[in-house]
């Protein structure tokens, strides 16, 4: 009797049996609860949430057809590539920084870091009471160095509150990046630089022909999960303006939210979710095309 075969099938089975569990986990918490959600929004669903029936694509023509979409829309757009150009840019720059030698250094990284570790609703709670145009601690700060005599309403638009939304998302932004950019910097062998010194490269010149390229796979995936993170980040928007006024400062999360929970529209809410998720899924797999492209090359 052949008693190998068994112990054979078990063995190739094993490298999939590490695996099992956390396809289980993603059954249960992703890929289950999206087709959920793509199946109310291709139904009709009462404010009670409860599916009736198939409605085809109705809902992504209500979504589509409201004057409100193209708005929140184009938010969502400026909102991610502001926070997720901005905060790449600021986070590699004070990675330079924190890569050099200096005192204090490690008290410096634990700064911050603090802005990351903090809940995005605090950050966005702080970020509100400062620019609080009666009792805020940028006008307070101000009066109090003689620059300006009477409080400044420093979000007169919406527009202007959308900024100062940016602004914040940039700031808790910045220590993800950094710390990205860091683990790459550190990274690299010295001795490249050192070589490049002897050959007579200057500081940009090291920069731009052995930093960049070589942190470059670290900075890469920073983007693209910044990009994943920020547009659908929703506490500091609906913190500070809840997409007020008239959804003049909204993003997809905060607009699908209002339509399921305020006006109990949750089948066009599912609708929007399932936009925004093609959205981020055609990033991301213009992403993995590049990749693998310059993989092969």
């Amino acid at each position: 009797m052949n008693t190998s075969k068994p112990y054979t099938l078990v063995r190739k089975a094993e490298p999939y049996l590490w695996i099992l569990p956390s396809i289980i986990l993603m059954s249960i918490f992703i890929i289950i609860p999206i087709g959920f959600v793509f199946r109310m929004a291709f139904s009709e669903v009462t404010k009670a949430g409860l599916v009736k029936g198939f409605a085809g694509i109705e809902n992504f023509a209500k979504v589509l057809k409201s004057a409100k979409f193209g708005l929140v829309l184009k938010n969502t757009i400026v909102w991610t590539i502001m926070v997720v150009v901005l905060s790449t840019v600021l986070g590699f720059i004070l990675a330079l920084l924190l890569n050099n030698e200096f005192k204090g250094r490690k008290i410096a990284r634990a700064i911050v870091v603090f802005p990351w570790a903090t809940t995005l609703v605090i950050q966005a709670s702080v970020w509100k009471f400062i620019i609080d145009i009666d009792y805020g601690a940028l006008n307070t700060l101000l009066k109090t160095l003689g620059i300006i005599s009477s409080n400044v309403n420093w979000t007169p638009t919406p527009e202007a509150y959308f900024g100062w939304e940016i602004a914040c998302g940039i700031f808790v932004t910045i220590p993800f990046v950094c710390f990205t950019a860091l683990s790459g910097l550190q990274s690299i062998d010295s001795s490249y630089y050192e070589a490049a010194t002897v050959d007579g490269a200057g500081y940009f010149q090291q920069l731009f022909n052995i930093t960049l390229p070589l942190v470059k796979p670290s900075l890469t995936v920073a983007t693209v999960l910044n990009i994943i993170y920020v547009f659908n980040s929703f506490p500091i928007v609906w913190t500070i303006t809840k997409g007020d006024p008239a959804s003049r400062t909204d993003t997809l999360v905060t607009y699908l939210y209002k339509l399921a929970f305020y006006n109990g529209k949750q089948g066009e809410a599912a609708a929007v979710s399932v936009i925004g998720f093609l959205i981020l899924l055609v990033c991301a797999s213009v992403y993995m095309v590049s990749t693998l492209k310059k993989g092969e090359d």
